[in-house]
């Protein structure tokens, strides 16, 4: 899947979640604020430093649900702006034009399955990001840090 599609995913599931405020965004412009807040330096998903920051931030059990097999784990709204910081958050909100609470919870509806799809099995991104920390020996080594294992 390819970043364009993972960001219309997102999009999707934004204005698809049970928040009215966000039924009536047009896709597009859900897909551009999504990608605004989640993009790297080169303009492409950030998915190592987004996995980074919510395993830095005590949710590593998230993440490991998200980059796995099976049923995604949610995300608590608030850890969203924990995590991915109040300006960033608030910066999403205003191109949307959407309250702050509305924005929390319409990253905290998207991101775990923005993540699951970016690293499905056998994809490049999974391998990417495995390089990025190691391996898969690397990743182990980091859950185990963040499990008070390491």
């Amino acid at each position: 899947m390819n970043l364009n599609d993972l960001l219309q995913l997102g999009a999707s599931m934004i204005q698809n979640n049970s928040d009215d405020a966000t039924t009536g965004l047009d896709t597009d412009t859900i897909s551009s604020a999504l990608s605004n807040i989640l993009g790297g330096e080169n303009g492409e998903l950030d998915l190592a430093g987004l996995v980074e920051r919510f395993a830095g931030g005590g949710l590593g059990d998230l993440v490991q649900s998200w980059l796995g097999e099976g049923e995604n784990a949610p995300v608590d709204p608030e850890a969203v702006e924990s995590v991915l910081g109040s300006e960033k958050v608030q910066a999403f909100a205003q191109e949307l034009g959407l309250s702050t609470e509305s924005a929390r919870q319409a990253l905290a509806d998207a991101l775990p399955a923005l993540v699951d799809k970016a690293t499905p099995a056998g994809s490049d991104m999974l391998s990417n990001l495995l390089d990025q920390v190691g391996g898969v020996e690397g990743a182990l080594g980091m859950l185990g840090k963040m499990f008070g294992r390491g």
